[in-house]
């Protein structure tokens, strides 16, 4: 019966990909969400647990988000993230609070929560990671113009604050796990 809940639901969210902060539960009660997700999402349920703590307890470096700040909000940022991830739990809070502290208009934030169970690993039910090469997460992919111009891939090099101001101001920047990029996308 649980297998054929489980399929049932599946499906459901397969023809309904672009509803937003979808919860799962799994068979052996852990909640995890998918698809596209917004800062509310983590501010309910057993998400909470993980992203208040990392939020409120993370010190922003306010000095260098000034440096990026007038800036940032010609951006547009795609976030691929899982809930069972314990990067994503730690990356994710401190990127919002991040955000917020730089006044990014939060319109222009994709944030995507995708799987860790087989065969839709790394992925989301609305299909968003399809040709983006996600491989890690949290992967951060910052956009102008629609063009991808970089991304921070699973953890900061040096952290957030100062990974995003080489990105904002186009200093080269090289991302951890770089050559996971070069794989050929579908």
């Amino acid at each position: 019966m649980r297998v054929v809940t489980l399929l049932f639901f599946m499906m459901y969210l397969n023809c309904h990909g672009q509803d937003i902060n979808q919860k799962v539960i799994e068979a052996n009660g852990k909640e995890k969400l998918l698809g596209k997700v917004d800062k509310s999402a983590f501010l309910e349920d057993s998400f909470v647990r993980w992203f208040e703590p990392g939020y409120s307890g993370y010190e922003l470096d306010s000095t260098t988000i000034k440096t990026f700040k007038d800036d940032i909000g010609s951006l547009q940022i795609k976030v691929f993230m899982g809930t069972w991830c314990g990067d994503s739990k730690r990356e994710t809070p401190r990127f919002y609070k991040i955000l917020e502290a730089a006044s990014f208009p939060m319109d222009q934030l994709a944030m995507v929560a995708v799987d860790y169970v087989k065969p839709n690993y790394k992925k989301s039910p609305g299909g968003e990671e399809k040709g983006l090469n996600i491989v890690k997460v949290p992967t951060f992919i910052f956009y102008k113009d629609g063009k991808e111009i970089n991304r921070i891939i699973e953890s900061p090099v040096i952290s957030l604050e100062k990974d995003i101001q080489a990105i904002v101001t186009g200093k080269n920047y090289t991302p951890n796990y770089n050559k996971v990029r070069l794989v050929p996308m579908d």
